[in-house]
């Protein structure tokens, strides 16, 4: 009886919040280029606030195709993705960019950049003409890679079908890459450096280095929800953004625990390879993660060269959907 009254008195001293609030968060890709989400989770900065945050793993634009339905609260998409979206009426928000590259390199077999005599120093519109009847890897139509991918293919003079595109996902590209049966493949940290330091791939553009850089910055992992969602719920993107804000700082200030937070969930790659990774997510990780006009217009201009968009579907503003108030 003892026990049982003082079980009760503790709980009535418990604060009354203290119970956690709930969301769901769709990631689009398996990929370091979701670094603040892995350390957000890992170090509890969205449980020290209270927030309880579900990951669902949809592959490619069914992350954004999520929030839209409602069947999840938020994505960390692409500038390209919430674009699309808008023009075509649905109603969204870019609350944080926690890119602000795409994170999308290109890598091509070695032996096919040594046969090419392939000058990694050249203008990228020059190196880019290697792709010409190469079979590449992306991570979905229409996804990010695949607008990396046809931009610069664009950029070299190369049409839509000279390029053989494939989706994959990340584990099926690295198998297919290691036995040949792709020429090459588009995709973020570890899986750049994983070809790299193994001496089976070269990177032939860096996004590290803002390439394409016509069309730099340009928003990544961008954290969105449903217009309407935050003004019901406030507390809640709120908890989010702030989330991801001391991710950012933590990617930045605390380097050794950033790569043991990779290898927790990339554990099947050697630390050489995440240690690599690590200098590529700094130089695109923002803090704070705000959202510019910018980025969003030159993710517009990437679709349109891409063929995803129209000239005349150009949205004439983005200040209208930007949200930057939970970042600050």
């Amino acid at each position: 009886m003892k026990r049982a009254v003082v079980l009760l008195c503790g709980a009535l001293l418990l604060p009354r919040n203290a119970a956690a609030e709930h969301t769901i968060l769709a990631i689009p890709g398996i990929t370091l280029g979701f670094i603040t989400r892995y350390v957000a989770e890992d170090e509890g900065l969205w449980k020290k606030q209270g927030l309880e945050v579900d990951i669902r793993d949809i592959q490619g634009i069914g992350a954004i195709n999520a929030v839209i339905s409602g069947s999840v609260d938020f994505s960390m998409s692409s500038g390209p993705s919430i674009n699309r979206a808008v023009a075509r009426g649905q109603k969204l928000v870019a609350l944080a960019t926690a890119l602000n590259q795409s994170d999308e390199d290109i890598v091509i077999r070695k032996e096919i950049a040594d046969a090419a005599h392939l000058d990694l120093a050249a203008p990228l519109k020059e190196r880019a003409q290697i792709l010409k009847g190469r079979k590449i890897a992306i991570g979905g139509v229409a996804a990010i890679p695949d607008i990396v991918l046809k931009v610069i293919a664009s950029q070299a003079g190369l049409a839509r079908e000279d390029v053989v595109t494939t989706p994959m996902q990340a584990q099926e590209t690295m198998a297919a890459f290691s036995t040949k049966a792709i020429d090459g493949f588009v995709s973020g940290p570890p899986f750049i450096q994983q070809a790299v330091l193994a001496g089976t791939g070269v990177i032939l553009s860096d996004s590290a280095k803002g390439e394409p850089v016509e069309y730099s910055p340009v928003s990544a992992a961008l954290l969105l929800a449903r217009a309407d969602f935050c003004g019901a719920h406030r507390e809640i993107c709120a908890k989010m953004v702030h989330g991801i804000l001391e991710a950012a700082r933590f990617v930045h200030e605390h380097p050794k625990e950033t790569v043991a937070v990779m290898r927790k969930h990339f554990a099947a790659y050697d630390d050489k390879v995440l240690e690599a990774s690590y200098p590529m997510l700094v130089a695109m990780t923002p803090v704070p993660p705000v959202t510019t006009p910018q980025m969003l217009e030159n993710a517009d201009l990437m679709n349109i060269v891409a063929g995803f968009m129209k000239p005349a579907d150009k949205l004439a503003r983005y200040d209208d959907f930007i949200d930057n108030s939970f970042t600050k």
